[in-house]
């Protein structure tokens, strides 16, 4: 989540689904709210992760109908990350 997320029914429907939002009240906010700065400062890691992942075709243009296909192969888009980086 970034700023443009901020909103307060957002953050209430992230916390519902068991995640923690991370993301900084904008600077015109009336009641701002803590946040951890240094998880926020990662979310960068996450978003290069789908960079790279939409490197490949199939996982960018979603040729898989199904889920289960497209799951396995982001899974396998991953597993490629992991090699080449080694």
């Amino acid at each position: 989540m970034d700023k443009g997320y901020s909103d307060t029914k957002v953050r209430a429907t992230v916390r519902h689904k068991g995640c923690i939002p991370v993301v900084p009240p904008k600077k015109d906010n009336k009641k701002p709210w803590r946040y951890d700065k240094e998880l926020y400062k990662r979310r960068n890691e996450i978003e290069r992760l789908f960079h790279h992942l939409k490197n490949f075709r199939r996982i960018a243009t979603r040729y898989d109908k199904l889920y289960v296909s497209y799951r396995a192969f982001v899974a396998l888009g991953l597993a490629m990350l992991m090699l080449r980086s080694m």
